[in-house]
């Protein structure tokens, strides 16, 4: 098999509100009803199958296709995902990446030809995934308390909280949370780098003290001896390495450097082949890889990741929960995909004519 061709369209598409917001510090401006440009791209080969991905800015997507992408990949095997991904690495050195974006193209590719779901391809492991919720940041004890119970009356009984930018006031929360669930129910806090080591050391003893099942990322991650004397001084599980770039061999680092207790994968730096890199590098150290967002494809494939994540938003949106067809939270699981590919094929005609740039 080879690529005959790749193509990118950009596509217009105005934003909407966001809708909820993050702690004090990751403020995201208002930008409801301006208009912005995603972009999809499609492989083709000579045996007819079609590979998608896309996403992000899609003006930059279509300079990649035109400079990097067209120029070298067509005329590969884009069954040969392990080669593609470290000629994908090279490139993104001189500014050819984005490594994610095409990986996850060739693995669509390759899911399609081999006739399996994608988690199957990747490792399967098992279809079926424990589901966590995932609160945003609401300004009231009242309101994550209301929201949390309406979690459990949805079949949750696992809850990660992100910090407010307030540790004192997030510390009563994240008790508040064990008397609301229990003594049961794994506890997960996020604090989305935003202390200091100081607060960090004190903030993983209430952790401690309510038993929650990690801690993840307190402090920038850049600082790795802080990570590592973090690691050696909590008994609560650190969880890292979640924003920082380097695929493997970064987190080959972290864990030498005993910076961290579990690590985290996804396909947002490396794509599948790099997240499945990670995946197995933590296993052969006895640690897990935690898998960050709703990615039912990785939570499926890898045995070292224990949860799903749900991003749980409003009471209408929790109640919805059991209707979202393949992301569907049932019982407080959810259940990956049996068809192969990475998702269902855009409807090509509609893209075409939507597009306001075809590279």
């Amino acid at each position: 098999m080879r690529i005959t061709d790749i193509k990118c369209y950009v596509l217009p598409y105005t934003a909407a509100p966001m809708g909820f917001h993050w702690r004090k510090g990751l403020e995201i401006p208002d930008v409801s009803g301006r208009t912005f440009h995603s972009g999809i791209v499609r492989v083709e080969t000579d045996d007819g199958i079609v590979g998608h991905t896309g996403g992000g800015n899609g003006y930059h997507l279509a300079e990649l296709t035109e400079r990097f992408w067209k120029p070298l990949l067509v005329g590969e095997n884009p069954l040969c995902t392990e080669r593609l991904w470290h000629r994908l690495w090279e490139l993104h050195r001189v500014g050819g990446g984005n490594v994610a974006t095409m990986d996850q193209a060739f693995w669509d590719i390759k899911s399609q030809a081999a006739g399996l779901p994608l988690w199957q391809m990747l490792g399967g492991n098992d279809p079926r995934v424990p589901a966590y919720a995932s609160t945003v940041t609401w300004d009231t004890m009242a309101e994550y308390e209301q929201h949390i119970q309406e979690c459990v009356a949805e079949g949750f009984f696992a809850f990660k909280l992100h910090a407010s930018g307030n540790p004192s006031w997030d510390a009563d929360l994240a008790h508040s949370l064990r008397r609301w669930v229990g003594p049961g129910p794994d506890l997960m806090f996020d604090a989305s780098g935003g202390w200091d080591y100081a607060t960090s050391l004190w903030f993983g003893r209430v952790l401690e003290e309510a038993g929650y099942l990690w801690y993840e990322e307190p402090m920038r991650e850049y600082d790795l001896p802080s990570y590592a004397e973090l690691c050696r001084t909590l008994d609560i599980p650190i969880l890292g390495a979640e924003t920082c770039e380097g695929a493997h061999w970064n987190m080959a680092t972290w864990i030498q450097q005993r910076a961290l207790d579990m690590v985290r994968i996804s396909t947002h730096k490396g794509g599948y082949t790099g997240a499945i890199k990670i995946a197995h590098l933590a296993e052969s150290f006895s640690m897990r890889a935690q898998v960050h967002g709703a990615d039912m494809t990785l939570c499926a494939a890898v045995p070292n990741n224990d949860y799903v994540e749900v991003l749980v938003v409003n009471t209408e949106q929790i109640r919805g929960l059991k209707d979202q067809g393949p992301m569907s939270v049932v019982g407080g699981y959810m259940t990956a995909a049996d068809a192969p590919g990475a998702g269902p094929q855009p409807d090509w005609a509609d893209v075409e004519r939507r597009a306001v740039l075809v590279v």
